[in-house]
């Protein structure tokens, strides 16, 4: 009886036993699982973008040579990946390797295979974006068209027009561009007429002063080859771009332009007034079919029914068509003094009187 005690006692210890290695194995096993998740859903976030949120750009060197091992510390030094250990095992599964060396562009909104695409590309900046300037296009318009395809708004696009800080830096960087318009009185925008007419990228990251910068660089690059040419004739960038910026408005044909380029200078050597609608639209900050009387005598220093030489500046941004019609003109020695355009075909018939100025309005209808 005894016995059977002692092996019914050892049986219930053995039960016990069991079901205490039972519970720990659940345990450990609920462990390994819950790691096991754990490690899967750490690594799914360590494989996301930095900060999905931040499109700001890093400029991140690679040395030459450099490992998978040593460009993973670099890219989260700059704070463009989670984990440099999870970036290495992406790394080694997709087999990427021959990364170039040199400066990239990087954001921490991309994600993996973004930032091994600009690693192992030529490294610029992403497009996310274009602005599209049309020719003629005042820095008012080009305002709507930035606030249409960027995440900047008009009102931010006017305030640099006018930030005093940024122009200074332009005309350091673009002197013989920019000192002639910097110099100007009562210019409305000294950066009108400087936007040169173009598409141009909108990158990842960019700032808005990027964006503009691009535009008076191109402004620049057009003009250099005439920057000369211009000196030679007795002219400043800021008088050819206000002639242009009327040409391009006035006239459609090349021949057209350039013999309205040679009535305006043929005016001011007449000490006559200019007398362009464009002038006057300008002045009054909209756009009009005709004018009247009234309009004609608006006080602006822009108005040049009423003011006699170039005025403050540009009325618009204009092309090379435009510039290059100012500075080659056509018939001065016929000393045309006036022209008028058919506003339905286009054509352009010049006189040398006021009488025949009025009869040609006439033979147009208008």
């Amino acid at each position: 009886m005894q016995d059977q005690n002692k092996q019914r006692e050892h049986e219930l210890e053995q039960e016990g036993s069991n079901k205490v290695m039972r519970w720990v194995a659940s345990v450990v096993g609920i462990l390994i699982a819950l790691f096991v998740i754990g490690g899967g859903v750490y690594t799914v976030y360590a494989l996301q973008p930095a900060n999905r949120h931040n499109e700001s750009v890093v400029s991140v060197h690679i040395p030459d040579g450099a490992t998978n091992d040593e460009i993973a510390n670099i890219l989260k030094k700059d704070g463009l990946i989670r984990n440099t250990s999870i970036f290495k095992m992406w790394l080694k599964t997709h087999s990427i390797a021959n990364f170039q060396a040199g400066d990239f562009y990087v954001s921490p909104s991309m994600n993996n295979r973004q930032i091994v695409s600009q690693l192992q590309g030529g490294g610029g900046r992403p497009v996310v974006g274009h602005v599209l300037v049309k020719e003629g296009q005042t820095i008012d318009e080009i305002g709507n068209t930035i606030a249409k395809n960027t995440k900047y708004s008009k009102k931010d696009f006017l305030a640099l027009m006018k930030n005093k800080k940024f122009l200074a830096t332009l005309e350091k960087r673009y002197p013989k561009l920019l000192t002639s318009s910097m110099k100007k009185k009562d210019v409305r925008y000294h950066l009108e007429g400087y936007l040169f007419p173009a598409k141009y990228d909108v990158y990842q990251g960019a700032s808005l002063d990027e964006l503009v910068t691009q535009m008076v660089e191109k402004e620049n690059e057009v003009l250099m080859p005439y920057y000369s040419s211009i000196k030679k004739k007795d002219l400043t960038v800021q008088q050819v771009l206000t002639l242009a910026s009327l040409v391009e408005r006035e006239g459609v044909k090349d021949t057209d332009r350039r013999k309205i380029a040679g009535v305006f200078f043929n005016r001011l050597d007449a000490g006559m007034p200019l007398q362009s609608d464009i002038s006057v639209m300008y002045a009054l900050n909209k756009h009009k079919h005709s004018l009247s009387l009234k309009d004609v005598k608006v006080k602006s220093p822009y108005n040049l029914y009423v003011h006699k030489g170039y005025g403050p500046g540009p009325f618009n941004n204009p092309s090379l068509n435009s510039i290059s019609a100012v500075l080659n003109p056509l018939d001065r020695d016929d000393n045309y003094l006036y022209f008028v355009a058919n506003l339905k075909t286009g054509e352009v018939k010049f006189s040398h009187t006021l009488d025949e100025h009025e009869a040609n309005n006439a033979s147009f209808g208008q």
